[in-house]
């Protein structure tokens, strides 16, 4: 069985992965951490395109490769897959596209697999080939072999495989020229004959699911036989060791000796907090000079456009509403790179798959499958592709525990909330804050595996299916992939604050403003307060009527209908105020805090949000943010579900707006009576 292609490049694919013109399409496919991304990033050089397979919420990302100086191609990165069998939903996406069952057929397939651990990573490699299709095989982390010893024999591996062969690094880039130029050749010419059989006509194969149907050696139909997966990894351990020179799969025992303690019951916990805190601590270390330095940057951009525009409410929308709303939150966007930075050189180094062993016995002792890991981590980005991904959880009752917990998890967008708290609590020390930023993840965590176990005894009973996981190898994390990952999730949190938090802010601002205090009603407020107006300053009378006018506005009479809800937990209308708008998306109620605490002629005031904040107090004199209030609001923040898009998915993931409320309402209540205790066990305290 075999395909040809037309030497002339007559068709291509645009960022969808379909053809139109001039280009054509190759399919990359390859197991997880086999570098798939690492190369797809450097051969399109990071300008790609992401977006979903048809029908499904699997991401794909499609780039553009020049192949030479007459022909490129679009490059479609098919997700990791230990098979084709089609069992996950993965691997059915990747199955399909590779036979072209709802897009069309792709014109080659580049595999990837793993030169450290060709014995596992060939096993797709194998699959690949046998649909027929032009192949190509790319061996990466070539250079890690050969530190380790390990000399492949790339020639004997492409003459068993039936087609070429290439040795590459991605972290270096050895080999990507030979890489283009051999996907040239095999583009441009006729297909190689398939060396590794599916069946014969006669004998086709079983279509049942997970197996394998092979020939042996004298191809008859008699002989035909049906195998297990194991069948199809007992021939890739045989052709790894036919590949390496010296006869041998070799094992790191370095890697095993470590793999020991970061993987003991005991001292790999102890070893994965204190990792988390050193990410966080370096998180606030780091990121302090760049966030004074966009703090002071909007302080200066709301000067100039003051200077700019007359005063009057358009003055004040601008600079109030759209700077100071979107910009009390877009200055924590170093912390937030920084953190997905520091995430993605932990996972490229290959030791988040170590804290997927750690955190397995625990999530299986509470009713969470180990599976859930990989949704559970996602999450700590963002709630929806982390509820999407537990597609990959063929169980029900399982699928249905991890969407129920995944939202307890810390998104990005809860971040700008704890950054202002710890600002506010810790004041110049990065290592307290820290502790507090990892407080506050392991809160949700423990939330989650509460809340888990209590649903296995209640409403999801039943024992959490078994993981099974292929550690990778230890390898030097890529910059240029920290980089790319980081960029992207800073993108979306940068494309939030431009639509989201930008409307909410106008929004918040326009109920802050209207209906306006006429001098008459506030002159009679001061007289009701015993206060006079002709005995104060300047200053402190544009406080007391900036404080005045918000209390008039839709806004200030709203907090105050709220605010009986939320004192009992240190809340006042404002705070409440900003817990009401951020059901809507969690990191507005920073922008939301910002206007209501910011509003006001203050020509010379030009502190942060955070001083703001510290220094506001009620009538009274007593301080707002006290430390009780900020630990409440912190917990309350973690615990929250205060996410509509997050409910959105909820629904159509479990297919019933029942789970989605349920989920909604234990989430609110168990983060206000958690807020409670914290509120009144700190001011006991303090």
């Amino acid at each position: 069985m075999s395909a040809s292609v037309d030497s002339a490049a007559s068709e291509s694919s645009d960022a969808s992965g379909k053809k139109s013109s001039g280009d054509k399409v190759v399919a990359m496919l390859g197991n997880p951490n086999v570098g798939k991304t690492s190369m797809f990033n450097r051969l399109t050089n990071l300008l790609a395109k992401t977006s979903n397979f048809p029908g499904t919420t699997i991401d794909r990302r499609v780039g553009r490769v020049e192949l030479n100086d007459r022909q490129s191609i679009s490059l479609v990165d098919l997700p990791g897959v230990y098979t084709l069998g089609a069992s996950s939903p993965e691997e059915k996406v990747a199955r399909d596209f590779v036979l072209g069952e709802n897009e069309e057929v792709p014109d080659a397939l580049l595999v990837v697999v793993d030169a450290t651990n060709l014995q596992r990573t060939l096993f797709v490699a194998r699959e690949a080939l046998q649909q027929g299709r032009p192949t190509i095989v790319a061996v990466n982390f070539i250079e890690s072999a050969r530190r380790r010893g390990l000399e492949i024999d790339l020639n004997t591996l492409g003459r068993k495989l039936g087609c070429p062969v290439v040795g590459v690094s991605a972290r270096t880039g050895e080999g990507f020229d030979r890489l283009k130029s051999q996907l040239a050749i095999l583009l441009a010419g006729p297909a190689l004959p398939l060396l590794i059989s599916s069946g014969s006509p006669e004998c086709p194969p079983t279509p049942a699911e997970n197996v394998l149907t092979v020939l042996t050696d004298d191809e008859s139909c008699g002989s035909c036989r049906v195998c297990p997966y194991a069948d199809g990894h007992q021939w890739a351990s045989a052709l790894a060791r036919e590949s390496i020179r010296d006869g041998s799969v070799v094992s790191d025992e370095t890697a095993d000796r470590v793999d020991y303690f970061l993987t003991n019951r005991f001292i790999g916990p102890v070893v994965f907090a204190a990792v988390m805190v050193l990410a966080f601590s370096l998180v606030f270390w780091f990121a302090q000079v760049p966030m004074e330095w966009m703090d002071s940057g909007f302080g200066m951009l709301a000067s100039f456009v003051s200077g700019l525009l007359p005063e009057g409410d358009f003055q004040s929308l601008v600079v109030d509403g759209i700077i100071g709303g979107v910009g009390g939150v877009m200055v924590f966007l170093p912390q937030i790179l920084i953190l997905f930075f520091m995430l993605a050189l932990l996972e490229d180094s290959g030791y988040l798959a170590r804290a997927v062993v750690v955190v397995d016995r625990w999530m299986r002792r509470v009713g969470l499958p180990g599976q859930a890991f990989v949704p559970l981590l996602a999450a700590h980005a963002c709630a929806i592709p982390a509820i999407m991904a537990t597609k990959v959880i063929e169980n029900r009752r399982d699928r249905l525990a991890a969407i129920m917990v995944i939202p307890l998890m810390t998104c990005s967008a809860r971040l700008p909330v704890y950054a202002i708290i710890a600002a506010m609590l810790f004041p110049g020390s990065p290592l307290s804050a820290a502790i507090l930023f990892a407080s506050a993840y392991l809160l949700g965590m423990v939330a989650a595996f509460v809340v888990a176990f209590l649903l296995k005894m209640t409403l999801l009973p039943g024992e959490a299916s078994h993981l099974i996981l292929d550690l990778p190898p230890y390898r030097t994390p890529s910059l240029r992939n920290a980089l790319r990952y980081a960029y992207e999730r800073g993108w979306m949190f940068l494309r939030d604050a431009g639509t989201v938090i930008l409307m909410i802010s106008i929004v918040i601002w326009a109920l802050s403003t209207y209906p306006k205090l006429s001098d008459e009603r506030f002159e009679e407020q001061m007289a009701s307060r015993s206060v006079a107006v002709e005995q104060i300053g300047e200053e402190e009378l544009d406080g007391l009527r900036a404080a005045a006018e918000q209390e008039h506005a839709i806004i200030g009479r709203l907090g105050r209908v709220v605010a009986p809800v939320f004192e009992p937990i240190g809340f006042d209308w404002k705070i409440s105020v900003g817990v009401m708008t951020s059901f809507a998306a969690r990191e507005v109620v920073v922008s939301t805090l910002s206007i209501l605490y910011g509003l006001g002629p203050e020509p010379e005031d030009e502190s942060t949000l955070k001083d703001r904040l510290s220094s506001a107090t009620y009538p009274d004199g007593t301080k707002v943010f006290t430390t009780a209030t900020c630990v409440s609001l912190l917990v309350f923040f973690v615990l929250a579900m205060q996410c509509l898009p997050t409910q959105a998915v909820t629904k159509k993931e479990t297919g019933s707006w029942k789970w989605a409320a349920f989920q909604f309402g234990y989430m609110t209540l168990l983060a206000y009576g958690a807020a409670f205790v914290a509120y009144h066990a700190v001011s006991a305290f303090t």
